[in-house]
């Protein structure tokens, strides 16, 4: 049996204007569970980059990859425009496609 793919651009955050990170899948849900369970080292892990804040979904990986290197070499500034654009309270996005919400990080001195 052949898995679907189903193509996906997304921009996870560390935090409300925080750190930043672009990627591309064909299983965004599958992707997340390893950005937030540490399955994945490097950056994400490093910086504790696992907030979903946006996605795109495409009809081919080609368009997706395409798609990464475009948002990629954009501005800092121009990815929190889009960001805001649909998300201005920096919600967790996956949340709403069934993942459980991300533990908080509270600081010692305060919320």
């Amino acid at each position: 049996m052949r898995q679907e793919r189903n193509p996906c651009v997304y921009i996870l955050a560390s935090g409300h204007y925080g750190t930043l990170y672009i990627g591309v899948t064909s299983d965004l849900m599958a992707r997340l569970w390893q950005h937030r369970n540490g399955a994945l080292p490097g950056f994400t892990s490093r910086y504790k980059v696992h907030r979903l804040v946006h996605f795109e979904m495409f009809g081919d990986m080609v368009n997706a990859i395409t798609r990464e290197k475009q948002l990629k070499r954009w501005h800092r500034q121009w990815k929190i425009n889009l960001i805001n654009e649909a998300n201005p309270e920096w919600r967790d996005l996956a949340v709403g496609l069934g993942l459980p919400p991300l533990a908080s990080r509270g600081r010692p001195d305060g919320p």
